[in-house]
This record gives structure tokens, C-alpha cells and sequence, in this order.
């Protein structure tokens, strides 16, 4: 029989701070890393669990990977994590035994999947409202009917899931956003809540490898043609995280409302060396639709919407305004260390998409579909790893990523990555490596490195240039530009941690708002981290954290005038564990002259929750989070955040505004295993 071992729950804090290493694209943080926890929040079946399964962990080497899947083939199927220990140094051990589990076998004989599912114990449902206690200008009466929410500002979430590695999965998720409206109105597509999500997996039934209906995620190859909404990016790992894992369909239980299929998608093996994959969804999309001035009909898109709030009666105009339709199919040959696929994707839009024009968009996709075929291929050899995809958009541009990322000595490892997307290349499901945050009219290279000197000490850090053939939003002209990071990373012993961060990216930008000078400049973002983990004995922690960041222009403006801004952080967190209770809080002082400069500091949360606020203007952050366990099936949370601001009268803008110069947000939640 398995066996397994107690451990304490996973912290994402330390995963954050190396993997998402740096924070400056104005999209939503919080909802990519909950997408990407979501995926490593399950454990993995030690005994089934794929190399592409550990790749996606970003925790272990090329030459790890091998170890253990030679370790599997020689020794037969793991009795224990335990045995891990055997295979990897004590540091990485403790990194992965999170991730991965050895189920009871004995569970599953002569159980059908409906008995698996009822008896399976790694179940939960998760109960979640918040809210934020000042009023926002959205509830107001004066607020005007087309801007006032309509619902309460109470924030509602509930979560279901139950699985079993390397068997299936089954599950919902159900969201109210603040200022949204519970309804039941099935002819407008409104079940309860605002946002409903479902799914049903099953795995390893014979031929059919994989099997989802509902919501699912696609990722193959190198992410341009097909790749789920996570995308890990440049960051202060620097080597293992280059690689895009080849995982196929996966469950969606995200809240990210504009990042799945809907619908089915299957992988049926043809053989022990060839699979064939494929896929059908169809959902509605938010959307601004515009009106013919002629036929005074509605019958073009301008723009999507990814926001996923529909509070207001502007906002519910656009909810599932536009059907979106996909089609795939992927054809795969693996064979040992070589895995390659062809790949085939068509989008389709029930209304025609038609983007205002300007300067910079003259390259953006137009039409009601979009159709992508794509090459793969991955070579294992010894401690290294080659990769690459090369994708065509039918009848326009084309896109292409290709590396190679290895150890070329046991203490120094090496990636190395070429990409090129052309600025009428379109991909709506990609998460390639580019610095745009889209893949499309860019090429660069980059070079990553990670040297471990000894158990204490390591550096890592990358280099990365780049260019942009075309104009592109806030710059006037072709450009290029560069962005270099380095980590030094100082563990003296097993409760301390030490880490030192700098980073720079330059590229050009627009200096003037006069459409008539379009007259641009080098901006140059530089970021600087030093944090500190310790304990003082084995339940209290603490961290302690300063951010420094600056943001410069170039003389090249209109009074002839550079510019320069700063931005920093000073803060400290805490941590008390006794029994079943533990308790978090920090305390933050933040002082940001411009937007340019915010600071996005990771926050501890509930589980399955990320709180990621970004520090901009000048005041004070702090938070305090209380868990208790009632009992081996029920925890709870409870947690009070505040930001309070110097100098001001109003926080926000537009619906979110509060008059005041202080926020204040609360949060429960109840994880209960049935």
C-alpha cells in the first residue's frame, strides 16, 4: 500500500518571488497566478506523472527529470515520496513533496469511475465573500443610470473539485463580482451567479489518454499557436522556466473570465508513439459592438473586454456580445527524448471584428476568423533540452520561438531562446515568451543563467534584447530596446533566506501628446529588491522587504527637459503558528511618484487566493489573516486589509472611487472537505 506523509500547506510566497520575479505589465496579476496555482495546487501521481507534468513545475532540471523517470523504469512504481530522497539533494526534495503524491492504489479495484469519484477523499468545496466596507461611486444614487451597479458590493465565490491523479477530475467554480447582480435567467445565459465554470475529466481509460467536457485550457508546443492563459515569463529563475511544458488539454477551474474553451476536447492514442488531439468550443465573449451610422444596426467589434465585470448597464451591453467558436486538432509523435506535433487552430467570430483605427494598429487583426497552423519540436539530449514551434497564420504573418536550456556543469546551468512574431501574426490563445503582451511585432533573444556556488550561496540572472519592426501603442516609430535582471540568492541555514534583485529594461516611448511632434524617447524602468526570511524558532517567521524602483525619459521632449521618477517600498511581514491557529499581517510604508513607478508586492491570502495590489502614490498598506481548523475537514479564514493614503481626498477612478483617503477590504472564507 502507498504511503504518504503529513505536510504543512504549500506557501506560494517564496514560488512567487522567484518565478514571477518582476511585475510592470498593466494587466491582472491576481487572476494569471491564481490560473497558475490552480494547475500545481493538485498533486501529481508520482507513479503516472509525465516528464512535460514535471517540467511545468518549474522546479526541476533537464538532468532531474531524467533521474527520475530512470529511477521509475528501474525500480517499478513508488511505494512513497519518501523515495525521492534517493533521487534529489535534500533542497530539492523539499521544493516538489508539495506537488506530488503516491495514491492507495487498493482504492480503485473493482470501482467504477462513478464509485471513484463518490468515495474519493482529495475533495473541497471552498465558501468565499468579501467586500469592500467604504462606498464607491458606482452605488451612489447620483451616479448616473448607465455607470450605477446594479447589484450589492459584496463579492461571492464558491468552489468545487474533486480527483484522483492519473484518473479524473470533476468540478465547478461560481462568482459574483462587487457590484454584480445575482439573476436567474437561463434565455440570457444567467444561472445565479455572474460567472459559472464546470468540468468533468477523465484520464487513461485505454485509447483515450485524456477526455474533457466543459471548460479546458490548451497547451502545446511552445504556447504561440495554442497555450494556456498562464505564462511565467522573464524571470528571476531565469533557466527552467524558458521551456513551455507540453501538457495538452487541462481542466479550467480559474476566475479568469476570458482565458478557456467551452465545450470538449480529447486525446486518443493511435499507437504507443503517435496521439491525436482535438478539440470543439464555443462561448459567448464580452465585447463593444459599434452601430453601422448608415444601417443604424449593430454589426461590427471594436474591442474585446477582459475585465469580466458586468456591473453596470455599459458593461452588460457588452456581456457575451459575440460568439467566439474554435476548432483544433493536433497531431503528435513522441518518441523517447523527441516529441513533435503538427498543429491546426481556426477561430471564429460570430460578428466581424473591426478596431478603430490609428497610427500604431494598421497591422491588427480585422475579420470574423482567424486560422493558425503550427510545427513542434522538442529534443531531450543527456542534461539538455531543444525546443521550438514555428507557427503561420493563413494568408498573413508568421511567428516562431526556438531554444535550448541545459546544465553544463553540475553547478551551472544555461538557457538560451530566439523569437520572432511578425506584426500581422495572430494568435488569440498564446502565451509565447515576448516582452509585448501579446506575440506579434517583435523579435529578440535572450540569454539565461543560474550558477549554484554551494547549498548557500547561488546568482542567476538574464539578458534580453529586442526589437519592434513597426509602431506600436505609445510609440510613434520602429524600436528596440533591452532588459537585464540579476538575483543573488544566500540561504545560511534552514530558516533563513536572503535574496538581492536588480533589474533593468529600456525601450522607447512616446514624449509627447501633441499627434503632431511625434517626438519619442528612451524610457529606462530600473528595480531594486532586497528581502530577508527568518525565523525565530518554529512558529514565528518573519520577512522583511525593500523595493526601490525608478523610471527615466530622455531629454528628447518638448522643453528639452528629461524626466526622472522614483518609487519604493519598506515592509514587514509576520507570522505565528501554534496548533490549529495561525496568524499573517504586514505592515508597508510606499511612496510612488507616477504610475510609471507602482510596486506590485505579493500578499498572503486564503487558499487558492492571491491578493496582489499594486503600491502607487504615498501611504501606508497593511493587512492582518487569521486561519483556524475546526477540525480535519473545516478551515477558515478571516482578513482585513487597509491602504490608507497621505495628502488625498478621493481613491480610485471611475465607479471605483471613494471619497477619503483610506480603503479598507474584508474577506471569509470556509475550505471544507466532504
Amino acid at each position: 500500500m502507498a504511503q504518504d506523509f503529513p505536510r504543512k500547506e504549500f506557501n506560494p510566497a517564496s514560488l512567487v518571488d522567484e518565478i514571477f520575479a518582476t511585475q510592470d505589465l498593466d494587466i491582472s496579476y491576481q487572476d494569471l497566478y491564481e490560473n497558475y496555482l490552480q494547475l500545481i495546487s493538485n498533486p501529481l501521481d508520482l507513479n503516472t506523472v509525465t516528464d512535460e507534468q514535471l517540467r511545468s513545475l518549474y522546479i526541476l532540471k533537464q538532468d532531474q527529470i531524467n533521474l527520475f523517470l530512470k529511477y521509475r523504469n528501474e525500480a517499478g512504481p513508488f511505494l512513497s515520496i519518501y523515495e525521492l530522497q534517493s533521487i534529489f539533494d535534500s533542497d530539492t526534495f523539499y521544493k516538489i513533496i508539495s506537488f506530488v503524491t503516491v495514491p492507495d492504489a487498493t482504492q480503485s479495484f473493482n470501482k467504477t469511475i462513478f464509485k471513484r469519484i463518490v468515495s474519493e477523499p482529495n475533495n473541497y468545496l471552498l465558501l468565499r465573500w468579501g467586500r469592500t466596507a467604504e462606498q464607491q461611486k458606482g452605488y451612489s444614487e447620483n451616479t448616473s443610470p448607465s455607470s450605477r451597479y446594479v447589484g450589492s458590493p459584496d463579492n461571492f465565490y464558491s468552489r468545487f473539485r474533486t480527483n484522483r491523479a492519473g484518473d479524473f477530475s470533476l468540478g465547478f467554480t461560481l462568482k459574483k463580482d462587487a457590484g454584480e447582480k445575482i439573476v436567474w435567467e437561463p434565455s440570457r445565459k444567467y444561472y445565479g451567479f455572474d460567472y459559472l465554470s464546470f468540468h468533468l475529466q477523465t484520464v487513461n481509460k485505454g485509447k483515450i489518454k485524456n477526455l474533457i467536457i466543459g471548460d479546458y485550457q490548451a497547451q502545446f508546443g511552445q504556447g504561440i499557436a495554442l497555450g494556456s492563459f498562464f505564462g511565467v515569463g522573464k524571470n528571476g529563475e531565469a533557466v527552467n522556466t524558458m521551456r513551455r511544458a507540453n501538457l495538452g488539454f487541462l481542466p479550467y477551474t480559474s476566475i479568469y473570465e476570458a482565458g478557456y474553451f467551452r465545450g470538449a476536447a480529447i486525446s486518443y492514442s493511435l499507437g504507443k508513439k503517435f496521439t491525436l488531439h482535438s478539440m470543439a468550443s464555443s462561448r459567448g465573449r464580452d465585447g463593444s459592438l459599434q452601430q453601422d451610422t448608415v444601417a443604424s444596426t449593430a454589426d461590427y467589434l471594436s474591442s474585446f473586454s477582459y475585465t469580466g465585470l458586468h456591473r453596470s448597464a455599459s458593461e452588460l451591453a457588452n456581456r457575451n456580445s459575440v460568439t467566439e467558436t474554435n476548432f483544433a486538432g493536433i497531431f503528435q509523435f513522441k518518441n523517447h527524448s523527441l516529441d513533435v506535433g503538427l498543429i491546426f487552430h481556426q477561430t471564429q467570430f460570430s460578428i466581424p471584428f473591426q478596431r478603430n483605427p490609428s497610427i500604431y494598429n494598421q497591422f491588427a487583426f480585422n475579420g470574423d476568423a482567424n486560422t493558425n497552423a503550427a510545427v513542434f519540436l522538442n529534443y531531450n539530449f543527456n542534461n539538455f533540452a531543444f525546443f521550438s514551434e514555428f507557427t503561420q497564420t493563413i494568408n498573413n504573418g508568421r511567428a516562431a520561438v526556438a531554444g535550448i536550456l541545459g546544465s553544463l556543469t553540475p553547478k551551472l546551468d544555461v538557457s538560451l531562446v530566439y523569437r520572432r512574431f511578425d506584426k500581422n501574426f495572430y494568435s488569440f490563445y498564446s502565451n509565447a515568451i515576448a516582452e509585448n503582451s501579446t506575440p506579434q511585432n517583435e523579435s529578440g533573444i535572450y540569454w539565461g543563467w543560474k550558477y549554484s556556488f554551494n547549498k548557500k550561496y547561488s546568482i542567476a540572472g538574464y539578458f534580453d534584447l529586442f526589437s519592434f519592426p513597426w509602431l506600436k501603442y505609445r510609440s510613434y516609430s520602429p524600436s528596440d530596446g533591452s532588459e537585464w535582471l540579476l538575483r543573488f540568492n544566500y540561504r545560511p541555514s534552514k530558516t533563513v533566506y536572503i535574496f538581492l534583485q536588480a533589474r533593468q529594461e529600456s525601450k522607447q516611448r512616446n514624449t509627447s501628446s501633441d499627434t503632431n511632434l511625434y517626438l519619442t524617447g528612451n524610457g529606462t524602468k530600473q528595480n531594486y529588491w532586497i528581502n530577508c526570511d527568518y525565523s525565530a524558532n518554529a512558529r514565528l517567521s518573519f520577512r522583511t522587504r525593500a523595493q526601490f524602483s525608478s523610471y527615466s525619459l530622455d531629454a528628447r521632449l518638448p522643453d528639452g527637459q528629461g524626466k526622472t521618477s522614483y518609487g519604493n517600498v519598506l515592509l514587514q511581514d509576520g507570522t505565528y503558528e501554534i496548533g490549529r491557529f495561525s496568524i499573517v499581517g504586514r505592515y508597508a510604508l510606499f511612496d510612488s511618484q507616477d504610475y510609471d513607478n507602482r510596486l506590485y508586492v505579493y500578499e498572503r491570502d486564503a487558499w487558492l487566493a492571491f491578493t496582489f495590489p499594486a503600491y502607487y502614490g504615498k501611504g501606508v498598506r497593511q493587512y492582518l489573516m487569521l486561519q483556524y481548523r475546526l477540525n480535519r475537514r473545516i478551515d477558515i479564514w478571516l482578513r482585513w486589509g487597509q491602504t490608507r493614503y497621505v495628502n488625498t481626498t478621493g481613491i480610485g477612478s471611475g465607479g471605483e472611487t471613494i471619497a477619503g483617503d483610506a480603503r479598507n477590504d474584508v474577506k471569509f472564507q470556509a475550505r471544507i472537505k466532504l
